[in-house]
């Protein structure tokens, strides 16, 4: 058996809030969409273009809180070619929550406070 990343997934608030933050933070696309029939919950698929790994985002009509995430110590990882062009623009959005200067990375935080691990493509 082999078995192959397919996606991860959060829970989001405000959905079109947080497909605009991940268009714009990370170059995310929507591809795919599903809606429930009874309208309880859509289903939001955001791909990088260039691998199968997508990002899905889920919203509830139903849940009217912000999600609970622990200590938050789970986190989706991105790396990008122009680490500097990126932490410029993470930068002035103002959604830097975390930096380790020592290993080369920093944290950006979505609209729901998920943690995204940046680092530079040659890291690994």
């Amino acid at each position: 058996m082999n078995f192959r990343f397919c996606h991860n997934n959060f829970n989001v608030l405000d959905l079109e809030k947080s497909i605009a933050f991940y268009e714009k933070a990370l170059g995310l696309k929507e591809v795919k969409r599903k809606t429930a029939d009874d309208g309880s919950f859509i289903l939001v698929y955001l791909s990088d273009g260039e691998t199968y790994h997508t990002l899905e985002l889920t919203w509830l009509r139903d849940w009217d809180r912000p999600y609970n995430l622990g200590d938050n110590e789970f986190h989706l990882a991105l790396e990008v070619e122009d680490f500097d062009k990126a932490y410029e623009l993470h930068k002035e959005m103002g959604c830097i929550c975390f930096e380790n200067k020592e290993m080369g990375i920093y944290f950006i935080n979505d609209p729901d406070n998920y943690w995204i691990e940046i680092l530079p493509a040659n890291m690994k």
